[in-house]
């Protein structure tokens, strides 16, 4: 009895990629729903000020990985890139769930 050695098939980054720039993308559309229904505090729509940093995150991390996902060049940067941005999401976004109002 002999045993084929087979390779394993190779870590698509390219797709892994495309996962993590969805997951980040999806993240950053759920924020804005998120905020349009935090409870008022004084009423002065301050908590909409959050759009910006998390927009910024987006463009910084997510624009470049969607770019680099559609043409297809540095998938491993690219992983690392949108796995960064959803490291800055979180970090962020815990931030600012203890400065919204709470219900």
């Amino acid at each position: 009895m002999s045993q084929a050695i087979t390779a394993s098939a190779p870590i698509n980054f390219r797709k892994i990629a495309a996962v993590v720039a969805a997951a980040g993308t999806l993240f950053w559309l759920y924020t804005f729903y998120f905020i349009a229904h935090v409870p008022p505090g004084d009423g002065s729509g301050f908590q909409w000020l959050a759009v910006f940093p998390l927009g910024m995150i987006f463009g910084l991390f997510f624009l470049p990985a969607w770019l680099l996902v559609a043409i297809g060049r540095l998938p491993r940067f690219t992983t690392a890139v949108g796995l960064c941005g959803l490291i800055a999401f979180a970090i962020i976004w815990m931030q600012l769930l203890n400065e919204f109002p709470n219900s």
